[in-house]
């Protein structure tokens, strides 16, 4: 069981995959200290912890480094079976589709979302249109009916009940600064 100090998580509150482990921690009802990162000026701590990627988030657990979303999520599982409720299914097969689903929408969705956000031309963005609505289709084609369990919840976190043309047309672009 984690006690004070004994949880740290080095991030970025910009960052979904950051907040993919707060929002693992806080539901799992664990304690931990949010170290907040400069991606520009990386601490000695970050560099230390992830040596290898130099990058968020890294879960520090009494002192030694996790490092990686998908595999903080999978450590925080097995390190606190007994605080429920569970990230991922019992079942090694649900465990396994699972960990493909969140694999596809890291892979295919987040990536055609950025392709969206930050194309510098028209048609770089309708292509990164095309791809993020060919990704959810798969999701939604999928829903309900993939082996062992579904995409749902991924779909649903993704914000796929609206296709991602009818979500960015119509209405002016504003630019992040």
């Amino acid at each position: 069981m984690a006690g004070d100090g004994e949880l740290k998580l080095l991030g970025m509150w910009t960052s979904a995959f950051v907040l993919r482990v707060r929002f693992v921690l806080n539901l799992k009802s664990l304690p931990y200290e949010f170290v907040e990162e400069n991606l520009g000026d990386k601490s000695d701590l970050l560099l230390a912890s992830n040596p290898v990627n130099k990058t968020v988030p890294v879960l520090l657990h009494a002192g030694r480094p996790v490092n990686e979303s998908q595999v903080i999520l999978q450590y925080i599982d097995e390190a606190w079976p007994d605080r429920p409720p569970a990230v991922l299914p019992s079942d090694p097969y649900e465990r396994a589709v699972a960990r493909f689903w969140a694999a596809y929408v890291d892979d295919k969705v987040r990536l055609a979302w950025l392709g969206i956000l930050f194309r510098r031309t028209e048609e770089e963005r309708a292509a990164a249109v095309a791809q993020a609505d060919a990704a959810l289709e798969t999701l939604r084609a999928r829903s309900g009916s993939a082996p062992g369990g579904s995409p749902s919840s991924a779909a649903t976190a993704s914000g796929s009940s609206t296709s991602c043309s009818a979500a960015t047309s119509g209405g002016s672009r504003r630019s992040r600064s």
